[in-house]
């Protein structure tokens, strides 16, 4: 049996009275928590707080979760807490998944969305986050990637369970703080892909995600061939850790459009798949040795 919030059980009972009204009240008792974790991040805090101080329907707060920053990130972030009350702080050393987790853990939000510091919410990300929320477990939006043509023409290579797509990235992703926390928040094993595990584990206990393309985050791609190799990298290495994780998932993958390039993508797709396919296999040598990987977790190598 589903077990409803309170607002949700107003929803339904005002749904059968009177229409008009549910939309703007059942946003404004939708406490919505922002979460950006960042380390070093000085050169995109800003745009990213700026954008979300901005939006068209105010989050009830924004969480920065630093895992101790050794440039100006904290100092920006605390010239802002002292302009907005709704930005708050927090310095919690860690992996990508443990900063997230400890900024649910603060948050006083019934939604928690995930944004990354290189990124930049529409002014209207939080209202329509809000009411796509409104008839869903998890909402994922549309990412529109910046940069270099050749980088961003690039499709996300889609995973689906039980016939939903889960490889929606943490940069633009909401989940109901119930839910989050009822299926055990990120998996701290991870190295890479967590927000995948994330939404495998949520599809497998059969909340509902649904996709808003008008919730829209504008992120950053990688500015340097170097940076893009070792995205390419990393990410075939979180996909060998779903894999074992989760056990085979090549099922899940269409193989001729892995390979195929098409007339908006260019000669970089190939150059990803070879170059996931090398972190994929490292992470077939690697992946179960907890204490390599903590080591990988800690080198200037692993940083993307």
């Amino acid at each position: 049996m589903r077990i409803f919030s309170v607002y949700q059980r107003i929803y339904l009972f005002l749904s059968t009275t009177e229409n008009i009204i549910i939309p703007v009240f059942i946003h404004s008792i939708m406490r919505f928590s922002v979460i950006i974790i960042v380390r070093n991040g000085e050169i995109f805090m800003r745009d990213a707080l700026d954008s979300l101080v901005h939006q068209s329907v105010k989050p009830d707060e924004v969480i920065v979760v630093d895992a101790e920053s050794t440039d100006f990130t904290q100092h920006i972030v605390r010239d802002y807490c002292k302009k907005y009350d709704v930005i708050k702080l927090y310095v919690e050393p860690g992996t990508r998944g443990e900063g997230r987790n400890y900024g649910v853990k603060v948050s006083t939000g019934d939604v928690v969305a995930f944004m990354d510091v290189d990124a930049i919410a529409n002014a209207l990300w939080v209202e329509e986050m809000k009411r796509a929320m409104e008839d869903a477990d998890v909402v994922a939006g549309r990412e529109v990637r910046l940069g270099y043509t050749g980088f961003i023409s690039l499709k996300r290579v889609g995973m689906m369970h039980k016939g939903v797509d889960i490889t929606y990235p943490s940069v633009n992703l909401a989940y109901k703080k119930s839910v989050f926390e009822a299926i055990g928040g990120f998996d701290p094993w991870f190295k890479e892909a967590e927000e995948v595990d994330l939404n495998f584990r949520a599809v497998d206990a059969d909340y509902k995600l649904v996709y808003n393309e008008n919730a829209i985050v504008y992120h950053r791609a990688r500015e340097t061939f170097t940076g893009f190799l070792k995205q390419s990298f990393w990410y075939g290495f979180g996909r060998k850790e779903l894999a074992l994780r989760h056990g085979t998932l090549w099922q899940t993958y269409e193989p001729l459009d892995m390979v195929k390039v098409s007339k908006d993508e260019s000669i970089w797709k190939l150059i990803r798949l070879g170059v996931s396919f090398l972190g994929y296999m490292f992470c077939k040598v690697t992946g179960k040795r907890e204490t390599l990987k903590n080591r990988l977790r800690e080198s200037k190598a692993s940083e993307r």
